[in-house]
């Protein structure tokens, strides 16, 4: 029937084809149809990228009105019904230590050097493989980022991906890849982050590029007396696999300070963006951390910093900078913007 169009769906890293719809269809109809796919009711679904006047289209909105071409991919956020029951339910059997949990502040936790987690991280090394999306610069310091929570709010309800994005964040990359090469490594899996990276714009942007990805497979177990068994990020994983690499050119940012126990002196704890709709307006986190990797690119050695003071090192640089200069100017050649 000429009338008829068919859809793709992707939710939860799968695809699910839609091939019962007809262009006098509204949205409503859409919405029942991806429930009878993928289990998720149509209030909880999120039609990130399906838009009508530049807006979530409503219910009674015709499919044809949307313009969507045969084989369109409709992204969609969306929890099962058991899904939320399961995360509102208090289990019996708790563990003592949960995901989410991080270290508290200047507590020391002495395992990078052990030989248990060095062999994990020599097994990581030769067993993971990285695909290269662009190529290592030459002179090029690095820089390794989360994604939830560093870069994204990954929870809150939104209509649109760029709602959960953090401020500032294409500015931010831009002002880095001037010094940095740049590596994304999310605790999640490598469809998602593929997902998350092209929902932001940030695979295939202009201005800057990603060196690779790294996902929760490159990670490591470790054990500590307090908090037992927990998953972090090595950085000596990178170290092993590209010899450019080091710990004096590395800084890794992330919103939990546990990823880096391995790596303590590489680390900056960002932190933590949640609920965008309520901080995008005032959140200016990306924008100073743009200037204190600026302020740092030069030196020689990175992993002689304590970057828990970075903001105390920025405030420093910027008054030297200033009386070197004679002047009252600003603090960094990086100029950011309200998104």
């Amino acid at each position: 029937m000429e009338d008829q169009l068919k859809l793709i769906v992707k939710w939860n890293g799968a695809e699910y084809e839609l091939d019962e719809l007809l262009l006098n269809d509204n949205v409503e109809t859409l919405k029942n149809s991806i429930c009878k796919k993928t289990g998720v009711r149509p209030e909880r679904q999120k039609l990130l990228n399906v838009k009508f006047k530049g807006k979530m289209p409503p219910d009674e909105c015709e499919i044809s009105e949307l313009k969507l071409k045969p084989g369109f991919k409709i992204l969609m956020m969306g929890s099962l019904e058991a899904a939320i029951a399961d995360a509102n339910t208090i289990p019996d059997d708790l563990p003592s230590v949960i995901n989410d949990f991080d270290i508290e502040e200047g507590e020391e936790v002495p395992i990078e050097n052990k030989e248990v987690y060095l062999a994990k991280i020599q097994k990581r090394v030769s067993d993971y493989e990285v695909k290269i999306l662009n190529p290592s610069r030459p002179g090029m310091k690095l820089l390794v980022l989360d994604i939830d929570y560093t870069l994204f709010d990954h929870k809150s309800a939104a209509e649109t991906g760029y709602e959960l994005m953090r401020p500032f964040l294409h500015e931010f990359l831009k002002s880095a890849y001037r010094h940095y090469d740049i590596v994304i490594w999310s605790a999640t899996s490598m469809k998602w982050i593929e997902e998350k990276m092209k929902l932001l714009g940030v695979s295939n942007h202009c201005d800057y590029k990603i060196a690779f990805y790294l996902d929760y497979l490159a990670m490591i177990s470790v054990h500590t007396p307090k908090y037992g068994v927990i998953q972090v990020k090595p950085l000596g994983v990178i170290w092993g696999k590209f010899p450019m690499y080091t710990p004096d050119n590395t800084i890794m940012f992330d919103d939990i300070r546990r990823n880096f126990l391995m790596n303590p002196q590489n680390g900056l704890r960002i932190r933590a963006f949640r609920q965008a709709h309520t901080h995008r307006q005032t959140d200016r986190e990306l924008l100073k951390l743009a200037k204190y990797l600026d302020s740092i690119a030069n030196l020689d050695s990175l992993s002689s910093l304590d970057h828990r003071n970075w903001e105390r090192y920025l405030r420093s640089w910027r008054k030297e900078k200033m009386k070197r200069r004679g002047d009252s100017g600003e603090g960094s050649s990086f100029q950011g913007s309200s998104p």
